[in-house]
């Protein structure tokens, strides 16, 4: 086949695989993660099919590195394959094979697709060979970023990405890419003036993502490319006009963090939202400085290798400290690091870091010596250096997605380009079809349709039939959603992990549900517990995963309650699949609550008390141990330790968790009677009225709690509501507001 028809097709598959951005497929499960990342990897193996055949046919078209005496050429690729080759083999000696390898359906960033990115790599610096090709390629890419902005500022911040980190991250790579088009395009052609239209759309775009890694990054780098343009500009005036920006930049962003609680510097919002957003005092900055620390602690035990690529969640597990939930309640499962580095170094080992980081050192290689020998033009080499460490620094706090992985890979293949020649080669003439051809053809393309139906369309499938069994549940047929999982997971495909997961979270919850016939229940309870165990196995030191499992066994106990001996049977297999939860991450406060609750179901109240003590004394600011003590404590009927647990309950901020109403009636019933403790019996109030908003009275008494501990403007506004709910109060209530008014003055 003609070789132009092979680059035609290759380029438009390059072309259009930035379009994968706008994916998002509400009947998939993760969609926005994949929906891209499943078209991605289709036209990826479609495109390595026709790259392959061709290289064998056209051999002078073959990378550097795949030809005699051209790893010198390669030092890029050769870092990539070098990373690549590590990873599979801390995959292969790490602690969870399939999720190292094939990932997981919430990132799919598992070997097997970081590979497909290697791929597209490979395709990119094969075929694209000019200017021409380079400035189709970023045009398409700016063009979507444009687009992606645009959505992120009308519609919702994430845009079509679906994080927003994510989206600043790539948002950044497309601010460069417009630069480098800018400064490539004549300067004769007014439409170049489109490019900063763009940079400043992106720039919106990113500042609404409030994503402070993005910012960091971007304005870091900004400086960097300043001060490199002023070193070295050939113009003396243009050299002292460019680094006295650079340095009043810095003089002018010191001044604004180190009086960053001025209030000249905050009434300007754009300042006061991005030192909002940047700050080492944030809660997450503090929850992601926690789980580096866990890195660290672990580094030791694999040095070399990791503890496989992409198992970042058992050493956070391992090392969980209880002080987490001092930030946050939510999110408490981290199976990434939050910082690219710290990552790659606790996954892959030492090896798998160097890997990674000889990557960029080759790139910076290049840029060097051909910014040296006039390869490369003081715009691109001072662009891609700046750009390079703006993914640096932005990625401290973020890791990889699809979304910057392939402008990641346009990048380092344009550094390929500009160092191998920056000029289009000739090559050797058309070939027709030949028995070699035909013979690569039919192999190569045996192959590439096995993966792609086996590794993509049936996970594809699966998730396809998760979504309509979660919609089963969720419409309350239940036995009908057990069906169509089973359809969707009879597949056995190396993604079915979190369909699994959705089963079983899903069935935990709905078990009692009386739609299931106690007839179907243990055939339904033998499939989902098949299923949970099937994910252990993956990894039996999983926390996650064996709380879900032993949440699910309490279930399957409450719903074998009229037979004894299943009752207690899965109660056992429910505290055994606890214990291991616990092992693999003792730190983990929410754990204990679970083995309290079986404790509690066996009748076993005092081992109960034990072990929700043992978990408020693990961290004694995290209120949810005490309002969950309190209760077993009032079981037990042990007011006095009941009432000195819900006290630190209520002053922590625990109202909020305290269920049913009649529970909370009683809770203020005791306070005013037996203490007269208004600013606690305010909180409970508090909570009462939002789990009955419609209730007049129950604002009435809020109202009268506030006078008591002289919050007069709340007692207003309490008042005030319980005549929206009932106006025959009116005139009570403006007695009442009266009154405090005089009391106020």
């Amino acid at each position: 086949m003609p070789k132009k028809i092979y680059l035609t097709i290759l380029k438009s598959g390059i072309y259009l695989s930035f379009l994968s951005v706008f994916l998002v497929s509400g009947k998939l499960f993760f969609p926005y993660i994949t929906t891209k990342q499943i078209f991605f990897n289709i036209l990826t193996e479609i495109l390595f099919f026709f790259w392959l055949v061709f290289i064998i046919q056209y051999p002078s078209y073959r990378p550097f590195i795949f030809v005699k005496g051209g790893l010198k050429k390669s030092l890029i690729p050769l870092g990539l394959v070098s990373f690549f080759i590590i990873i599979t083999l801390s995959s292969i000696l790490g602690v969870d094979f399939n999720l190292s390898f094939w990932g997981d359906a919430e990132r799919m960033l598992g070997v097997f697709h970081v590979l497909h990115f290697l791929a597209f790599y490979f395709i990119i610096i094969t075929v694209m060979l000019s200017w021409k090709d380079w400035y189709a390629l970023m045009l398409v890419s700016v063009a979507a970023a444009a687009f992606v902005s645009i959505h992120a500022l009308t519609v919702i911040a994430y845009s079509t990405v679906g994080n927003a980190a994510y989206v600043g991250g790539y948002l950044i790579f497309n601010i460069y890419f417009s630069l480098i088009l800018f400064f490539r395009t004549d300067k004769k052609i007014f439409w170049r003036w489109l490019y900063p239209a763009a940079i400043i759309l992106m720039l919106f775009a990113l500042k609404n993502t409030g994503v402070a890694g993005a910012y960091v990054g971007l304005g870091s780098s900004a400086i960097l490319a300043l001060f490199l343009f002023g070193l070295l500009s050939r113009d003396k005036k243009v050299k002292i006009y460019i680094l006295s920006a650079a340095v009043l930049s810095i003089v002018l962003i010191t001044g604004i963090f180190l009086y960053r609680n001025n209030s000249t510097v905050r009434s300007v919002k754009f300042l006061d939202d991005v030192l909002s957003e940047i700050s080492v005092g944030k809660n997450t900055f503090q929850t992601r400085l926690i789980s580096w620390k866990t890195a660290w602690k672990d580094f030791p035990a694999h040095p070399l290798l990791g503890t496989g690529y992409g198992n970042f969640a058992i050493t956070f597990d391992k090392y969980f400290d209880p002080s987490f939930y001092n930030y946050t309640r939510s999110e408490t499962y981290f199976d990434r690091a939050h910082n690219n580095l710290i990552d790659i170094a606790s996954t892959s080992g030492a090896l798998g870091l160097l890997a990674y980081l000889s990557i960029f050192a080759a790139a910076g290689y290049y840029l060097v010596i051909g910014y040296r020998k006039d390869k490369i033009k003081l715009h691109d080499f001072v662009l891609l250096i700046s750009l390079i460490i703006a993914y640096f620094v932005q990625n401290l706090a973020v890791f990889d997605s699809l979304v910057t992985y392939i402008p990641l890979m346009a990048m380092l293949g344009y550094i390929y380009w500009l160092a191998r020649n920056d000029q289009e080669i000739d090559y050797i003439k058309d070939d027709s079809f030949n028995n070699k051809e035909i013979f690569a053809g039919f192999l190569i393309g045996l192959s590439v349709l096995i993966i792609l139906f086996k590794y993509n369309i049936g996970p594809l499938r699966t998730f396809i039939g998760t979504i309509k069994g979660q919609i089963a549940f969720a419409q309350g047929d239940i036995a009908g959603g057990v069906e169509i999982y089973k359809g969707a997971l009879s597949r056995h495909t190396v993604l079915d992990r979190d369909s699994r997961d959705s089963l079983v979270r899903s069935m935990t919850s709905v078990l009692l549900n009386e739609s299931v016939s106690q007839s179907q229940l243990e055939d339904v309870l033998a499939f989902v517990e098949k299923m949970a165990e099937e994910n252990i196995k993956y990894n039996p030191k999983d926390s996650l995963t064996q709380t879900e499992l032993a949440q699910f066994f309490i279930s399957a106990a409450q719903a074998s309650k009229d037979d004894n001996e299943k009752f207690f049977s899965y109660l056992n297999q429910a505290m055994e699949a606890a214990n291991k939860a616990i092992d693999s991450s003792p730190g983990r406060i929410p754990l204990y609550y679970v083995k309290a609750q079986i404790y509690k179901m066996r009748g076993d109240s005092d081992n109960a008390i034990v072990t929700l003590e043992y978990a408020a004394g693990l961290n004694e600011k995290y209120y949810d141990s005490f309002c969950n003590l309190a209760k077993y404590y009032f079981m037990a009927r042990n007011e006095e330790k009941g009432f000195s647990a819900m006290d630190k309950c209520i002053d922590l901020g625990g109202a909020e968790l305290l269920t049913p109403v009649d529970y909370v009636i009683s809770l203020i019933n005791f306070y005013i009677d037996k203490q007269n403790d208004w600013p606690r019996v305010v909180k409970l109030y508090e909570r009462l009225v939002k789990m009955q908003p419609d209730q007049a009275v129950n604002w009435v008494k809020l109202a009268a709690s506030y006078e008591r501990i002289g919050e007069y403007g709340e007692a207003i506004e309490a008042a005030r509501k319980s005549v929206e709910l009932d106006p025959t109060l009116k005139d009570e209530v403006e007695q009442f507001i009266n009154a405090l008014g005089k009391i106020s003055l």
